[in-house]
């Protein structure tokens, strides 16, 4: 009995598992130089854009293995309209608004031809990714074009500003830093005990509690130890908070509403879910639409870190994001994933770039690297998915 719990719980927590053993490779291997403060910092501003993107991404891959290899080629475009604006002197909060709203419009007009047209998804966005990086040349003339604006950049994570101030100016560490982290995890216990005494009472089925409040302490710490270290350094970088407002609306979209379930039953079984009276091309249509929209913030914080906008932006976004879901245990069939696997999953691809750059590998390695993890990831869910048949 004990070792068909212990075989559970490693397939249940596979990925986590891989993130450990990965962080505490580099942590050797790099001197403990991963885990500096400044470097952690780096990672999340980094790879903002991953996060923003895998979420999106997830979507349309719990719709049934589905992907949209336009995303890069969105985030270049959309940028690209708003760095021009922004040099043209237009308002940066009009600028911000058009870069959402072609975000958008581009996922509404690919989920058209997806949704109800019947176009499959890989070849409705091929054509957007090859369309919109064209187009992205066309605005920028092939030229880079400059963004000074201190606002813009402020607001979302670009030059030496982009960090809430310490409104208690402690001494050695970030205090507010330190509250917002404290704060955030009592948050996470309150709603993690709630979601419990709820289960218990609806007579929902699940992990015991002992397991439920295991995890809950290790996310915790884990949590709070990441602000420390943030609160070492310059503190919270806006971009986090704008990865946070992300992650912390999806989780709730995916996992307490009616569309969310939409989407994971549309993925398990899209002629059941169809016959039982959901719109399934409406399902399609939002996925899609919604990409286009996180596209175009990924977008805003790719050009504000870069502090300018240049046609050759958001190249190998897609694939960036597509593994970030895959790694992070959503399966390839569609219908079982979570916005926790996209951080399990962003992180992941994440600590392995950092660590194999502080190391002084090449990136032509670090692709090899991402690509064997990606194909690792995607095995073990093909083989289970083969154990259970």
């Amino acid at each position: 009995m004990k070792t068909n719990d212990l075989s559970t719980f490693v397939k249940k927590n596979m990925m986590v598992i891989a993130l450990v053993v990965v962080v505490i490779f580099f942590s050797i291997s790099t001197g403990g130089k991963i885990l500096f403060a400044q470097n952690i910092n780096n990672l999340i501003s980094q790879n903002g854009y991953v996060f923003v993107l895998a979420t999106g991404m997830l979507l349309c891959i719990l719709t049934g293995g589905n992907i949209d290899l336009a995303v890069g080629s969105v985030v270049c475009f959309t940028g690209a309209v708003g760095g021009v604006m922004m040099s043209h002197k237009i308002s940066w909060i009009l600028a911000v608004i058009v870069m959402l709203a072609v975000g958008l419009l581009i996922g509404m007009f690919q989920g058209f031809w997806i949704a109800w047209v019947s176009v499959p998804p890989f070849i409705a966005t091929l054509a957007g990714m090859y369309a919109f990086r064209g187009l992205s040349n066309v605005v920028l003339q092939g030229y880079t074009v400059g963004i000074n604006n201190e606002a813009f950049l402020r607001v979302f994570g670009g030059g030496a500003d982009c960090y809430v101030p310490d409104f208690f100016h402690g001494s050695g560490l970030n205090i507010t830093c330190m509250l917002v982290g404290v704060i955030g995890v009592a948050f996470y216990v309150l709603l993690t005990v709630r979601n419990m005494m709820i289960r218990k009472q609806r007579g929902i089925g699940g992990d015991s509690a002992a397991k439920e409040l295991a995890r809950m302490a290790v996310i915790s710490v884990l949590l709070l130890w990441v602000f420390y270290k943030l609160s070492q350094y310059q503190g919270i970088p806006t971009v986090l908070i704008w990865i946070g407002l992300v992650l912390l609306i999806y989780g709730y979209v995916t996992e307490n509403t009616a569309i969310g379930r939409y989407f994971y039953a549309v993925g398990g079984n899209e002629k059941a879910t169809r016959l039982s009276g959901v719109n399934t091309k409406l399902v399609y249509f939002v996925a899609y639409a919604n990409m286009g929209f996180l596209a175009g913030l990924a977008g805003i914080l790719t050009v504000a870190r870069a502090t300018n906008t240049q046609p050759t932006f958001g190249q190998g976004y897609e694939m960036d994001a597509i593994a970030a879901c895959f790694i992070g245990g959503a399966s390839a069939y569609g219908g079982i994933g979570k916005i926790t696997s996209v951080i399990i999953g962003a992180t992941l691809m994440g600590v392995i770039n950092q660590g194999m750059s502080i190391m002084g590998i090449s990136a032509n390695y670090q692709r090899a690297v991402k690509g064997v993890v990606l194909l690792v990831a995607v095995l073990v869910d093909v083989l289970s998915k083969k154990e259970k048949a």
